[in-house]
């Protein structure tokens, strides 16, 4: 372990942190000799047993502040988005034959129940993966309460075994990973960690953001040279998610992976015009750029790199099949065709669930909303097959 001192703070002007996390996480500082690696204060933050954000059983996912909650996904926003994303699912099951879907980060249980629902006899396992135990009682619960006779096909994991096939499904799971921070000072990487700031309060700490020299070799990991980047330049590395798609790659033997979260391209992820980096915090459906205060009470999320994820896969085992933005992924999956039934009349009055529907369409597929912000990539293990969701608009040659 490095306890050596930071070579700079910078105490953020942040409320102080009362939640019982802050006191352990400012005792593991201590310990650490007054500095953390971001990626470690992250983990804790979101993951700590009892204490993290997901961990701790806050509701986080809603549609509303009034709820309780933080943010909505898109199963959340409306069931259209998996019974399309099951249409891809469907071919990519039948292409690799295989039976068993492995779903990652499983939120409320939505996706699950909305897939299941799709999917039916075609699966016989439904497999979990998700690191908050609160999470996992609440998709148990809302399996039984909603789709009963489907819930016999769930299972829960805590850990990956050492060899699987189906096909991986994870909405907004990359994002969550911890991350590395590095910032530039116009001659140097420094590796930017969280160190203490004075508190008149011991039980109430104060967390500020601490620099010290990068280990050797260290830097943004693209082409680009670092004379691109101006100085103070923020910047995310996300050595954690791109192990974990790697281990999953070499983990499958035979089977399909789509991921599907906010990110770019590593040419625009590290554009010398993006500064601040991605780091963002989401708390009552509002946003803000700092993690280091009200520690375990709101999310801390990244966006993600897709070249680093495309090439993770590649190194595991995996052949890309393909990258879009969500928007045009749902079309080519026929989102358009579950608005209106076949053999509904033209002139039949829209409802007001009719209005909903197009509503959250609208907010899955428009540019300025979720459409193209958010990507989905997919992974083939075993005979390529052109999926469908990436007929048109493909985006691979951008990574």
């Amino acid at each position: 372990m490095n306890r050596q001192e930071p070579t700079e703070h910078s105490v953020v002007s942040a409320p102080l942190n009362p939640h019982p996390l802050a006191r352990m996480i400012h005792e593991e500082i201590v310990q650490r000799g007054g500095w953390m690696r971001f990626e470690r204060f992250m983990e804790l933050a979101l993951y700590a047993p009892g204490l993290g954000y997901y961990s701790s059983g806050r509701r986080v996912l809603g549609r509303l502040p009034q709820d309780g909650s933080d943010f909505v996904t898109a199963p959340e926003l409306t069931p259209l988005f998996g019974l399309t994303l099951a249409a891809q699912v469907i071919q990519a099951l039948e292409a690799t034959s295989t039976s068993e879907i492995w779903e990652f980060g499983a939120g409320s249980g939505a996706l699950a129940i909305q897939l299941l629902g799709a999917l039916g006899d075609r699966i016989k396992r439904y497999t979990i993966v998700d690191l908050s135990g609160t999470l996992r009682d609440r998709q148990h619960q809302t399996l039984v309460k909603e789709r009963p006779e489907l819930a016999h096909k769930v299972v829960w994991a805590d850990s990956l075994p050492d060899e699987l096939q189906g096909v991986i499904v994870g909405n907004e799971v990359l994002d969550a990973m911890p991350v590395h921070l590095l910032t530039w000072t116009g001659e140097h990487w420094l590796e930017r960690g969280v160190g203490l700031a004075p508190s008149s309060n011991p039980d109430a700490p104060v967390f500020a953001w601490a620099d010290r020299p990068a280990p050797p070799g260290a830097r943004a990991p693209t082409e680009r040279p670092d004379s691109d980047f101006v100085p103070g330049t923020v910047v995310e590395t996300h050595g954690t998610a791109e192990a974990f798609v790697a281990t999953l790659a070499q983990r499958m033997t035979r089977g399909a992976a789509f991921f599907i979260d906010y990110g770019f391209p590593e040419a625009e992820y590290y554009h010398p015009q993006r500064t601040g980096g991605t780091l963002m915090c989401h708390q009552g459906h509002q946003s803000d750029t700092d993690p280091l205060s009200l520690v375990g009470e709101k999310d801390i999320t990244t966006h993600v790199n897709f070249t680093g994820i495309a090439l993770a896969g590649q190194e595991g085992g995996w052949e890309v099949l393909g990258y879009a933005t969500q928007g045009r992924f749902l079309a080519n999956c026929g989102l358009m065709g579950h608005l209106t039934p076949p053999d509904q009349s033209l002139s039949t009055t829209p409802t007001a669930a009719d209005y909903k529907a197009r509503a959250a369409m609208q907010m899955l597929m428009a540019e300025h909303e979720m459409g193209e912000l958010f990507k989905v990539i997919g992974f083939v293990k075993g005979d390529w097959f052109d999926a469908m969701g990436f007929s048109q608009g493909d985006r691979t040659h951008t990574l």
